[in-house]
């Protein structure tokens, strides 16, 4: 139910208007947390491939529980579960069940609602994050309430922004656009695009979708080397979450950001 209201409120767009700052806001909620799910959700929880503080992993842990895909627990899990069986009966957004069902169906199944907890043994030892696991709606709650907030606190300044207007360009346009997004990942990304790799899977590199999800359009490549950090492996595959990365890593947020070895690289050149 909340998700259908979640996709119903994106008409209220009708009624709220459009102001230039609301459409501001709304991009920057999109990257900010299309960024968390891709560095950190992704790249950190689900494989490991880099290492942070608890703290900066505790802060975009909440930025990615706030694109509303779950906690981060349920989130890696289910990765990690995907990675294993990919595209067979026991993956979780299998393709050959069809695209519905791997891009909605099965976020959607109360089976798949239940977090197991073995798969991420090492993610369950933080007690920060399995509460956010446990309470996952909370952040996306907040969130919603802080953009309100924001734009009934603008409202005297300026008088095209509102409280609703914001709730609705800040949170709920860009968090249903980021969802598909990254259901795009598992249902497109798996049906369109191009094998650089003979992967044992069908996973496909998509450089539109790569553009809209932070670098995940880069599927195949990331299914040939899961533990790399970077998934744009050549200098022409745009990867903007690899490129947030050695930001942080730079001012020093995160360290050992795991690369493609040279034979990986060597071998996707020679498919191409």
């Amino acid at each position: 139910m909340p998700f259908i209201v979640l996709h119903l409120a994106c008409f209220a767009v009708i009624w709220v208007g459009v102001s230039a700052f609301a459409v501001g806001v709304a991009a920057a909620s999109y990257l900010v947390r299309a960024f968390a799910v891709s560095a950190f959700y992704h790249r950190a929880f689900s494989h490991r491939a880099f290492k942070t503080g608890r703290a900066t992993q505790f802060a975009f842990a909440v930025l990615g529980a706030a694109a509303t895909q779950r906690g981060p627990l349920w989130w890696a899990a289910q990765h990690r579960l995907h990675h294993q069986h990919a595209d067979t009966d026991a993956d979780p957004h299998s393709s050959p069940r069809g695209f519905w069902w791997s891009h909605l169906g099965w976020f959607l199944t109360r089976a798949r609602f239940r977090t197991p907890l073995h798969r991420v043994k090492d993610l369950a030892r933080f007690p920060e994050l399995r509460w956010l696991n446990r309470f996952d709606l909370v952040v996306p709650v907040g969130y919603a309430a802080a953009m309100y907030a924001l734009g009934a606190a603008l409202e005297p300044l300026h008088p095209t922004t509102n409280g609703w207007q914001m709730l609705v360009w800040g949170y709920v346009i860009p968090t249903v656009a980021l969802m598909h997004a990254t259901f795009f990942v598992n249902s497109l990304s798996h049906r369109i695009g191009h094998r650089r790799f003979p992967t044992a899977d069908r996973s496909r590199n998509n450089a539109a979708l790569a553009l809209a999800t932070m670098g995940e359009g880069w599927h195949n490549n990331h299914h040939r080397h899961a533990a790399s950090a970077r998934l744009g492996f050549y200098w022409w595959q745009l990867d903007l979450g690899y490129l947030g990365l050695r930001l942080l890593e730079k001012i020093g947020l995160v360290q050992e950001l795991k690369t493609p070895p040279d034979a990986v690289l060597r071998e996707g050149r020679s498919c191409a």
